[in-house]
């Protein structure tokens, strides 16, 4: 489907992996992968965060299309990727959430040797313009680098672990309140969902949600991943996908079996939308979002809506 609204053309795409962060005491080197416009100068940052047990490989459709519109796309793989292959007993599991955290601003507290280590990229990053997104776990962890507080289940601690340097925010089909809204499983084996805290997450963000994201997490069905937009402060913006589950249509590659929903106009929406709203909340340009809300809610048949606040 061709987008309704101008963006940007998009260019060609340099993509380098594995760039390796020795970090101290984390056990594993931290792995990057990193994709940019081969053109271009003052780039905006987009910092991915993976959803649980994936990896720097995945993503494509998001990461590839962002890159060609003028992001440099960092992608971290955590501990829990399956390319790391941490044992369920290992005694940094309880600690997941906050690693994948820490492994953020790693990247961050790095990035003048990251963008060096990428042929022709050098002088070419704006810092000053950086947003997080992520995907299921990987909102989780994009969100509380965004003011979002973790019920830390070692510490009983909820920790301020928001990060001045992100701007702005993409969350993907995000966990949203704890508590009895979690069923057993969820509340037995994902403890990091027991208590979050949406009070403090006043960064700007856009919240992506499906209407048939129900993966047995909360009691109250898809309804739940759209707590980060309702629960939150400040300027939000919620984009809700008709008939799209877990994966909207296909985010997480170009061929994974984990998408049951397949639609690829779903994808080509997500891709215009998501780039339109980190163009406009990072004060880039505001055109295109004005565009984008206003074709959708004029479409006689649309794929989604999109709420503001």
């Amino acid at each position: 489907m061709a987008a309704p609204y101008a963006s940007p053309a998009p260019v060609p795409v340099i993509s380098v992996k594995p760039l390796v962060l020795d970090v101290p005491g984390r056990g594993e080197a931290l792995r990057v992968r990193i994709s940019a416009p081969m053109t271009g100068s003052d780039l905006p940052v987009i910092v991915f965060s993976h959803g649980f047990g994936s990896s720097s490989d995945g993503y494509g459709p998001l990461v590839d299309f962002w890159a060609a519109h003028g992001f440099v796309v960092i992608q971290p793989i955590h501990l829990d990727s399956r390319t790391v292959g941490l044992a369920p007993n290992d005694p940094r599991t309880p600690r997941i959430w906050r690693l994948r955290v820490q492994d953020v601003q790693r990247v961050l507290d790095r990035l003048d040797l990251l963008e060096a280590a990428v042929p022709g990229l050098g002088g070419r990053v704006d810092h000053s313009r950086i947003a997080a997104a992520g995907h299921s776990f990987g909102g989780q962890t994009a969100g509380t680098l965004l003011g979002l507080r973790v019920h830390d289940p070692v510490t009983g601690n909820a920790d301020d672990m928001s990060d001045p340097r992100i701007k702005a925010g993409v969350l993907l089909a995000t966990a949203g309140r704890g508590g009895d809204d979690l069923t057993p499983f969820a509340a037995e084996n994902l403890p990091w969902l027991k208590g979050p805290d949406f009070a403090h997450m006043t960064t700007p963000t856009l919240v992506i949600a499906g209407d048939r994201d129900d993966l047995g997490m909360s009691v109250r069905g898809p309804e739940w991943l759209t707590d980060p937009y309702h629960l939150s402060p400040g300027r939000k913006s919620l984009l809700t996908l008709f008939d799209a589950e877990h994966s909207l249509g296909g985010i997480a590659g170009y061929d994974v079996r984990e998408t049951t929903d397949e639609n690829p106009e779903r994808v080509a929406l997500i891709q215009r939308i998501s780039l339109a709203y980190l163009r406009h909340a990072l004060d880039i340009e505001h055109a295109d979002w004005t565009a984008a809300r206003k074709t959708l809610s004029e479409n006689p048949t649309p794929m989604g809506r999109i709420d503001s606040k």
